[in-house]
């Protein structure tokens, strides 16, 4: 009859057990954090075009990429498909997420379910001094897209911009578990944007459009908030389809 685990402990001096257990451990965290590198690392390559939307890659393939072992790169892979951005498809391949009309409705209305109650409780309570920073933030980008132009080196700070902000009001009901769920859409988003072109114009008015909600949480207008809100994704899912 084969000995469990605690069968062993007469066998084993505690000292090495312990160290064995701490050892197990520490390979357990090696693994996690791998897992998560990897995570990280597939994402960089999807929304840096690195790793085509919609592209078809072999395990191998994805190994030789993102430059993590196999063991690790197959519990972010599993995550990645519980989120919806893969399939997997035994023995044969993986099969990246693709953005259509029908991810980018979905993902918009989603993101109004989550943002709607937040931005009431944003325009409610937030900080002056956050208001008056993000405020200021965006009158800088807007200075910088009226002088410059939108180009590549513009960009990333036009991206923190909008992101920050949207992130800021989901913070602001402190609940973890709407938090990453915030998180997978807004992976949904970089995918839908993929294909989208930015140019000033439309940068402009995003930027403006947050300027108006901003101004309703400033009056701490709840109403005015969440209207102006709602106005600014009706607005930002016609530009992602090309409807402006």
């Amino acid at each position: 009859m084969s000995r469990r685990r605690s069968d062993r402990s007469d066998l084993i001096s505690p000292q090495a057990g312990a160290a064995s257990e701490a050892a197990e451990r520490e390979a357990e965290s090696v693994t996690v954090s791998l897992s998560e590198v990897a995570y990280e690392r597939i994402l960089d390559r999807l929304f840096g075009r690195e790793l085509p939307a919609g592209a078809f890659v072999s395990q191998n393939d994805l190994v030789k990429l993102i430059g993590v072992p196999v063991a690790p790169l197959r519990d972010a892979l599993r995550v990645l498909q519980t989120e919806g951005l893969l399939t997997i498809h035994p023995r044969s391949g993986i099969r990246f997420l693709k953005a259509d009309f029908e991810l980018a409705r979905n993902t918009y209305q989603l993101r109004g379910i989550l943002e709607r109650p937040a931005v009431r409780v944003f325009a409610e309570t937030a900080s002056v001094e956050l208001l008056d920073a993000i405020i200021a933030r965006h009158h800088r980008g807007i200075a910088t897209l009226e002088s410059v132009g939108f180009s590549p080196e513009v960009a990333p700070e036009m991206v923190a911009i909008d992101s920050a902000l949207h992130f800021e009001i989901i913070g602001a009901l402190g609940n973890p578990l709407i938090g990453s769920t915030y998180q997978r859409v807004h992976n949904y988003l970089q995918l839908i944007r993929l294909d989208r072109t930015l140019t000033t114009p439309i940068v402009l008015r995003t930027l403006r459009e947050h300027l108006v909600l901003l101004d309703a949480c400033k009056a701490r207008d709840a109403d005015g908030a969440e209207a102006a809100l709602q106005s600014h994704f009706s607005n930002a899912l016609q530009r992602t389809l090309g409807i402006f």
